[in-house]
């Protein structure tokens, strides 16, 4: 196993978030405060600190930041970005989904380039749309794979290719290439749960499509590994070890919530393709995605299999 050296003296250093009011954010924030790390929070909004994360103004239109926020940051996590899955992916939404990831990270750098600061690193989140489709049975993409060409490959590519540039003013960068986040508090898992409760295990298509997934837990806790160890660089997938079938998943979580009491039913191709457009490419697309690069560097999962990950998540209070 490598060694990673880690920084010293990290409490009370400041951690700068854009994209901290999202799902991710958000759990990231109260772990950093815990652990003892002064949050800011980049804003659209004016808004009063909450729960010791304090937030600071940007328009990334107007190309506008709050520079006292930036010159107070010991490092940068970069979440934001127009949900992929949100909305239609109509022309001008596709646009708008890279731009909000390449333009924040153009007006994050160049505010950085002509003012002094202290910045040690930026963490960037990606995600595993970078790898596209499996391509060859049983095997697991890793982070020396070529970009897909599809929209989501090139929006990957564009995104990390933004942050990169920070490189050149000497800023250590990390990019997580994260998978389907799992949380009871919304995305994925959210929507396998709706028809659950009405006593129907949705299984997409075939369901043998490979979700790599990850708790968000498991994710925030990679984001500050990545800040606490500062030899770290380049791209990391964010996914846990075990990656499972869309039908595993929902059966799996079917029997956790509802005991025996649910039907099994498949969703037909052709009815999601009428209610998601293109985005359904994605709900059906199989992504077997290795996380052995990250593990080389001492990160420990704590939920490794989704049997662990889907208990602890439907036994919190």
């Amino acid at each position: 196993m490598l060694t990673f050296v880690q920084t010293k003296h990290i409490q009370m250093q400041t951690v700068l978030i854009t994209g901290g009011t999202g799902l991710v954010g958000q759990a990231l924030s109260k772990m950093l405060v815990n652990k003892g790390f002064n949050v800011i929070i980049l804003s659209r909004k004016r808004t009063d600190s909450v729960n010791n994360i304090r937030f600071a103004q940007w328009d990334i239109k107007k190309q506008t930041i709050d520079l006292k926020a930036l010159q107070e940051a010991d490092f940068i996590i970069h979440l934001a970005g127009a949900g992929v899955v949100d909305k239609k992916w109509t022309t001008s939404y596709k646009k708008e989904i890279i731009e909000s990831r390449t333009e924040s990270s153009k007006l994050i750098i160049d505010t950085l380039s002509k003012n002094s600061n202290k910045v040690k690193a930026i963490i960037s989140a990606s995600a595993i749309g970078w790898y596209g489709p499996d391509k060859k049975t049983d095997y697991s993409f890793t982070e020396t794979d070529a970009p897909d060409k599809s929209f989501l490959g090139e929006t990957c590519r564009l995104w990390e290719e933004s942050v990169d540039s920070a490189t050149s003013l000497g800023i250590r960068v990390c990019k997580l290439r994260t998978g389907i986040v799992l949380t009871k508090n919304g995305g994925a898992l959210r929507e396998f749960i709706k028809p659950i409760k009405l006593g129907v295990a949705a299984i997409l298509g075939r369901g043998n499509q490979i979700i790599s997934w990850i708790h968000i837990d498991d994710l925030c806790r990679m984001f500050i590994h990545c800040i606490e160890n500062n030899q770290l660089q380049g791209s990391y997938n964010a996914v846990a070890p075990a990656p499972v079938t869309n039908k595993t998943i929902t059966i799996t979580l079917a029997k956790l919530l509802k005991g025996i009491f649910f039907i099994p039913m498949h969703v037909p191709v052709f009815v999601l393709k009428v209610i998601m457009g293109q985005r359904s490419i994605e709900v059906l697309k199989s992504t077997r995605v290795s996380c052995e690069k990250i593990k080389k560097t001492g990160f420990i999962f704590y939920y490794p299999t989704i049997d662990a990950a889907l208990k602890n998540i439907f036994q919190k209070h």
